[in-house]
């Protein structure tokens, strides 16, 4: 990413000019991106790692996905070497203060499907079942 670049993702223009609501759902709408932020919310993980944890999510996407929240500020992609190298991914101290919003949906959800299916949360973390709260 061009170090110059202006801030947030120029090739996605918010559809609501001045809208907040839209602005928020342009950063982190998605399928995966609530979901990648809060697996980076519990570390910094290189692709393979990412991809291993999200298994129907394609690497086309999930590249996408990180290209995006990189754009907009919220993660950093570290080149470790040359390539082939691994990349880590992690959030930035901004991407950090969307973590509230995302752990009020993760709960959010945790009744939802309690609510609609019956079912418990996971426990693992990385399936989204543990709370950001020691974060």
């Amino acid at each position: 990413m061009d170090k110059k670049a202006p801030a947030g993702n120029p090739s996605r223009p918010n559809p609501l000019p001045g809208c907040p609501m839209a602005a928020a759902f342009a950063a982190v709408g998605g399928k995966w991106k609530l979901t990648l932020l809060y697996w980076l919310a519990h570390g910094e993980s290189h692709f393979a790692g990412l991809r291993r944890r999200g298994a129907p999510i394609t690497p086309k996407v999930l590249a996408e996905q990180l290209r995006e929240l990189e754009a907009d500020g919220l993660v950093d992609r570290v080149e470790t070497g040359p390539v082939p190298a691994p990349v880590i991914y992690r959030l930035t101290p901004y991407g950090e203060t969307v973590l509230p919003v995302v752990e009020g949906v993760r709960v959010w959800g945790e009744a939802h499907l309690r609510r609609t299916h019956g079912e418990a949360a996971p426990t693992d973390a990385m399936s989204c079942g543990g709370s950001l709260g020691g974060r």
